[in-house]
């Protein structure tokens, strides 16, 4: 048995749903998928496989737009100068991008402003617009950013600055008050509330301009699929047609960026995973100002320098994750368990405390809150993540009084609040978890869309599958079960820490990656059925294409067998299972942690169900472990036993053997056993242990008396089957335990152990045979 690491959902399509695509030439899997993702007509299927631009919903369902616009127009007949305030992540650089080249293409007098994370903090602040109205900034523009700036927005409007917020984080209980807002989820009349930032600033560009500017869509994309918004609707056509401008970019900046993570197929995973973390990484440690100045870039030489230079603090962004990581990991371990994770150290940088966090809750299944305490100040800041099961935005708006400022979502927030509230925030999320979660809400989440076998799993499937690209929020990429038992194992890489699986089945053949993997090699037994729930690809090699799965989680629901008879048992056992026992024909020291038993029903009786069981020597008799194995019903058989000298290999005496035998004992009369051994082993080709065995069977019948090596034929003896004599019993017993427990091949020992699951008590008699 081997448990999941996650718990397993699986998506079920409901009966009457099933039929509601009718006539398509769509096959039931694909059908599958599209109602699973909310698709039940055929016009809505062909709307999200083929979106058009014209999709889009007009910009002017926004409120506050049309006002919005007049006055953009205004500042720019007028020559007033626009400050375009934006974020420092991958969104806010897009989104600051995007709003930037609209107005330089309306020939605005425009600049740029992103505060600095460390020393500003999130969202617009007030210094920062008292020293835009001193440069003469009339008009500020807030893309990514805004929707909780009370406060700056009533400094705009003291100042005499037109304030336009554009957002799309969660508003809160009081609205600023300016010119105008620009957010779908203040806009009653707005079809789509899903947008990212970027997305807002691509209305609002589109608005100003007049007409749908296809040239910024490639920052769209990047902002839309960084901010991990969900990927259906607006945000689909955005990140599709966006990843189209982006392969045949001729933006400099872009295309420095992308020589420098060296992309050649561009997908949502090159943004999710090489593009976006490097845009991100560069507000992470520092101002986001390079990350805008490369992407407004127009020489290449200059461009390359700056991707470079970008590329060097996202991997200083790696080692600062890492060392936070471990410390906090530290931190973590040394309190009280609880189902809220609160960490905080002095020195923590500030920018990367939301990847720490997404560390420790995929490592925990806890939701984790990570701060950075600044003494002098008397506050912490920092970032939380949560679990699909817990609202952290919800939660934490409960207690909105501990914090000075706060901002997010369900799964992700900042934070600002005094130092002497951390543990008050700790005490009541942790009630507000154990009152409201259970233990199994607590474990991270896997969604099974369906599950597949072997011989159904095509390179055309998985070309359909990818039509349902680019994937993300609420359009995930799918993810299937399959249940084989692998024809291959084993481990890869350097460290050898990941794993590979082969499947065949008839003409089919499939390998199966998991990268992390590696530490459940030796929990898998062979022959073996096991459940792996992946995702599907298409594996390239050398002009060759197979089929491929992407191992996200895996289980083994049934027992298994590990087959380690005859080998060291140091090499076999390096460490025990808390949940397991040792059986042997008597208790040895071996491992003082872990229950060790002999083979003695009374004894056996009085321990608890275990999940493993060790067999550490053969028993005396089959029926004693037949009884152990059915007692203990265990998932995880272990035969790690040896034979020194064995019975089933040592040449049995044949009836013929021991009636010639008998018969010379009577012939010869009472004689010295050691003055016939050689000419017995040559005469008949027997080895002493054969010659001493048979004599000791004699002896244990009662046909002869054997004193002092002098062996003589008693008058008279009892007529008795060799099959009564003890010594015959116990050597015709070794041999059939070993020949069954022993010298049997996987197959068959693991057959005989399984119908010892369903052993009922005294069992039929072994057949026995005499003279």
């Amino acid at each position: 048995m081997l448990e999941s690491k996650m718990k397993w959902r699986y998506n079920q399509i409901e009966d009457h749903k099933s039929s509601l695509l009718g006539n398509t030439d769509q096959s039931p899997l694909m059908k599958q998928l599209f109602i699973q993702r909310g698709l039940t007509t055929n016009e809505e299927v062909q709307r999200f496989l083929s979106p058009q631009i014209e999709d889009l919903h007009q910009p002017f369902l926004l409120k506050d737009m049309e006002k919005a616009v007049q006055r953009v127009h205004k500042a720019i007949q007028n020559e007033e100068k626009i400050l375009v305030f934006g974020d420092y992540d991958a969104d806010g650089v897009s989104s600051t991008v995007v709003m930037l080249k609209a107005l330089t293409e309306l020939g605005a007098k425009c600049d740029f402003y992103i505060p600095n994370r460390f020393t500003e903090g999130y969202g617009p602040n007030e210094t920062a617009f008292r020293t835009a109205s001193e440069q003469g900034y009339n008009v500020i523009i807030t893309v990514d950013t805004g929707i909780t700036s009370v406060h700056e927005a009533d400094i705009a409007n003291e100042l005499g600055m037109d304030l336009i917020i554009t957002d799309h984080h969660e508003p809160q209980t009081n609205i600023p008050e300016c010119f105008a807002i620009i957010h779908p989820k203040c806009s009653p009349d707005y079809p789509f509330k899903e947008l990212a930032g970027v997305g807002v600033a691509l209305k609002f560009a589109e608005a100003i301009l007049g007409y749908f500017p296809v040239q910024l869509l490639s920052y769209a994309a990047i902002g839309t699929i960084a901010d991990l918004v969900p990927l259906f609707d607006e945000n689909r056509v955005i990140a599709y047609y966006g990843l189209e401008e982006l392969r045949t970019t001729t933006d400099v900046g872009l295309k420095a960026l992308i020589q420098v993570c060296q992309l050649e197929d561009l997908d949502e995973q090159s943004i999710g995973f090489s593009i976006g973390p490097r845009l991100n990484a560069v507000g992470r440690l520092q101002d986001a100002d390079l990350a805008v100045e490369l992407l407004l870039m127009e020489d290449m030489e200059s461009a390359i320098e700056i991707a470079n230079e970008i590329n060097k603090i996202n991997d200083e962004r790696k080692k600062v994750v890492q060392r936070i990581v471990s410390e906090a990991d530290q931190i973590v371990k040394s309190k009280p368990e609880r189902r809220i994770i609160v960490v905080s150290n002095e020195g923590w940088n500030q920018g990367v405390l939301g990847i720490v966090a997404s560390h420790l809750v995929r490592k925990y299944d806890r939701p984790a809150i990570v701060l950075s305490t600044q003494p002098e100040l008397g506050v912490v800041k920092g970032s939380a993540r949560s679990i699909p099961a817990f609202d952290l935005f919800e939660g934490c708006m409960r207690m909105r009084d501990l914090f000075t400022h706060f901002g997010g979502h369900s799964q992700a927030a900042g934070m600002t609040l005094p130092i002497e509230n951390v543990d008050k925030l700790e005490f009541q999320l942790d009630n507000i978890l154990n009152n409201e979660l259970a233990e199994e809400d607590l474990k991270q989440e896997l969604e099974i869309s369906g599950q597949l076998s072997l011989e159904h799993i095509t390179l055309e499937l998985i070309r359909d599958i990818s039509k349902l690209a680019p994937f993300g929020m609420k359009n995930p990429k799918p993810v299937f079960q399959i249940k084989e038992i692998p024809a291959d194992i084993k481990r890869i890489g350097s460290q050898k820490n990941h794993l590979k699986m082969q499947f065949r089945k008839s003409s089919t053949r499939m390998d199966a990656i998991g990268f992390g993997w590696g530490d459940v090699y030796n929990q898998i037994a062979p022959q073996t059925p096991i459940k792996i729930a992946g995702e599907l690809s298409i594996n390239e090699w050398n002009g060759n294409q197979t089929a491929q799965l992407m191992i996200q989680d895996m289980k083994i629901d049934e027992w298994q067998l590990f087959d380690f008879r005859g080998k060291r048992r140091e090499n076999i056992i390096p460490h025990f299972e808390e949940d397991a026992i040792i059986v042997s024909n008597q208790t040895k020291n071996m491992v003082s942690e872990v229950s060790q038993v002999s083979y003695n029903k009374d004894i056996i009786s009085d321990y608890n169900k275990c999940q493993t069981v060790y067999i550490d020597e053969l028993p005396k008799h089959l029926d004693d472990l037949k009884y152990v194995i059915n007692y203990f019903q265990p998932k995880k058989i272990v035969a790690c036993y040896e034979v020194e000298s064995s019975n089933y290999l040592f040449a049995f005496p044949s009836r013929e053997d021991f009636v010639w035998f008998y018969a010379l004992i009577k012939k010869q009369g009472p004689f010295h056993m050691h003055t016939y051994l050689d000419s017995l082993r040559k005469h008949k080709g027997w080895n002493d242990d054969k010659i001493n065995f048979m004599s000791e069977v004699f002896s244990d019948l009662g046909f002869v008396k054997i004193e002092n090596g002098k062996i003589t034929a008693l008058d008279n003896p009892l007529k008795k089957d060799l099959s009564e004599s003890t010594v015959y019993q116990s050597r015709e017993q070794q041999s059939e335990i070993e020949k069954q427990l022993y010298y049997s091949n996987y197959e068959d020992l693991r057959k005989w152990f399984m119908e010892c699951m369903d052993y009922l008590e005294n069992p039929r008699e072994e057949a026995t045979h005499g003279i």
